[in-house]
């Protein structure tokens, strides 16, 4: 369906393809992983078109119909929700329109060859219209909004109130609606509540029929969607056939392999260069030295691929708090509108935690989660009842939203340093290098950061302070694979409390031993892990 052949393509000093190859066969589902940089983004771009490979073909089979959902959603206004994706769709409907100027055409009088020739343009269209389901375009487009999230009074709503998060998940509809032959996602669990993100996994699974190929930070949606991996490293595009848990044993395998035939080159190297070095200026061993030397030039060396830098850090034993952590008294929170109107949020929530639990919060969209998590750590007052925090308890918050924390004008030193006071900068820097800002990244302002690179800065401050109760606020947004396996093995050997909202199932179902669920205002408590809580609510 779509070959990539032998690319090769910079970006300034940066090689990011070197006769690099991969395919898109038709109904596969591929996705596609590699650290940070080394191309993903390009790839989707070469595909779509938005970039030229240097040097190489991009092959694609006619009339292919291309979605690509990216996180630059662009600007959106002037339009209702349901107007915003049903625009994506104007290929379709301009198909429709002349499927009815051709059926007004044929209710007119004219020849059987006219007749005859309006027929097979007819046919031709309506078959188009068929595949790209136009028939249930307006249905379909109802029922991708429902799933992620919208409620139908929604639809009508200007695009322009909804907040950045949502707004991608109007993106996401759109790509969805126009089921197109191949569809590119890059991060489309992003901003998606677990509601969502199983809806997504149902309709990628049993309603999409066409090619599948994206990049995801969430493991279980991988596992669950993708039959097949293509990792793009070093300049390379390497393909395995299996899940995601397939692809990171299976490379591991492939890399011990390579690292024995490295050795053992290495080995044969240096007995052939010392043959050469020891019987160079022999004349009677001339011929078997220049024989040597010729073989050598024709050897491919094997090259070994720099390891992938990822995030290292444990936290330190934190002080002992009370054995009672937190206990919430009938407690209640109402926002006001701006229209002065009382908008309740939970009303009578109570709890007690206790001390060493790892509590997941969870709940549909707007019930509150991040709001309850605020008044925990203070950022919130409560509207009536009480938060009660035990005895020597040291509280660290962790926000979805960065920039509820960190200051835009301050340098990745500069916050990091605010947590620390009064350590030196040898300290300061070497817990920035522990979360990969090095050398001049130290530098960077926030406000230029990336949203992982938020994330990062914001853990290496809960990092710098003995604390024994972390209250995160999804703290795998924005984290590769590989920095959320980093985080979730620190927080397993955590010696302190964790309550936290998450939309990682791995993540949650690998850490947690009780959860709390916001339902209709009200909390229910779950006396078992993650996974005995889908068992209890299915």
């Amino acid at each position: 369906m779509i070959h990539l052949n032998t690319i090769y393509k910079q970006h300034g000093s940066q090689i990011l393809f070197s006769d690099a190859s991969l395919q898109i066969l038709p109904q596969t589902r591929t996705g596609l992983v590699g650290p940070n940089g080394a191309g993903k983004t390009s790839i989707f771009r070469l595909i779509t078109g938005e970039e030229e490979p240097d040097k190489g073909t991009i092959s694609c089979a006619k009339k292919t119909v291309i979605g690509y959902f990216s996180q630059d959603v662009g600007e959106m206004s002037g339009r209702s929700v349901l107007e915003e994706v049903m625009s994506a769709a104007g290929e379709v409907v301009a198909l429709g329109r002349q499927m009815g100027e051709m059926e007004a055409q044929m209710s007119e009088p004219m020849d059987d060859d006219a007749l005859a020739d309006l027929l097979e343009r007819y046919g031709v269209i309506t078959e188009m219209f068929e595949h790209r389901g136009g028939y249930d375009l307006d249905a379909r487009a109802k029922a991708v909004l429902s799933g992620l999230g919208f409620a139908e009074e929604d639809f009508s709503q200007p695009v322009e109130t909804y907040s950045g998060g949502w707004k991608m998940r109007i993106a996401l509809a759109k790509i969805l609606t126009i089921n197109p032959d191949v569809l590119l996602l890059d991060e489309p669990t992003n901003h998606l509540d677990i509601e969502s993100i199983l809806w997504l996994e149902e309709w990628l699974s049993s309603d999409y029929k066409g090619a599948l190929l994206m990049t995801c930070h969430d493991r279980a949606f991988m596992n669950r969607i993708v039959s097949r991996i293509i990792e793009i490293a070093n300049g390379q595009a390497t393909t395995y056939s299996g899940d995601y848990d397939f692809y990171i044993c299976e490379r591991e395998v492939r890399r011990e392999q390579l690292i024995a035939s490295f050795r053992r080159q290495q080995e044969m190297l240096a007995k052939e260069e010392d043959f050469i070095a020891k019987f160079a200026a022999r004349v009677s061993h001339a011929a078997q030295v220049q024989s040597r030397i010729k073989k050598l030039e024709k050897i491919q060396r094997i090259k070994l691929p720099p390891e992938q830098k990822v995030m290292k850090f444990h936290f330190p034993d934190p002080p002992r708090s009370g054995e009672d952590v937190l206990h919430l008294k009938a407690l209640s929170k109402e926002w006001l509108t701006p229209a002065g109107e009382r908008k309740p949020v939970f009303s009578g929530l109570s709890c007690t935690v206790r001390r060493l639990e790892k509590i997941a919060l969870v709940g549909i969209n707007g019930a509150g989660k991040s709001t309850l998590l605020k008044v925990i750590s203070g950022r919130t007052g409560a509207t009536s009842g009480e938060v009660v925090m035990g005895a020597g308890v040291t509280t660290g918050y962790f926000s979805q939203h960065a920039m509820d924390i960190l200051n835009p004008k301050h340098t990745v030193f500069e916050a990091v340093q605010e947590a620390l006071p009064l350590e030196n900068i040898g300290v300061i820097r070497n817990l920035c290098a522990a979360f990969l800002f090095q050398g001049d990244d130290v530098d960077k302002r926030i406000a230029n950061l990336s949203g992982g690179e938020k994330s990062r800065v914001v853990l290496a401050k809960l990092l710098a302070r003995p604390l024994n109760f972390l209250v995160l606020d999804e703290p795998t947004n924005h984290l590769d694979i590989l920095s959320r396996g980093v985080l979730l093995e620190a927080l397993q050997q955590f010696k302190g409390t964790v309550l936290l909202v998450s939309h990682d199932r791995h993540f949650l179902g690998s850490l947690v031993n009780r959860v709390f669920e916001i339902d209709h205002g009200e909390m229910r408590i779950y006396e078992g892990d993650y996974d005995y809580y889908q068992e209890q609510t299915g």
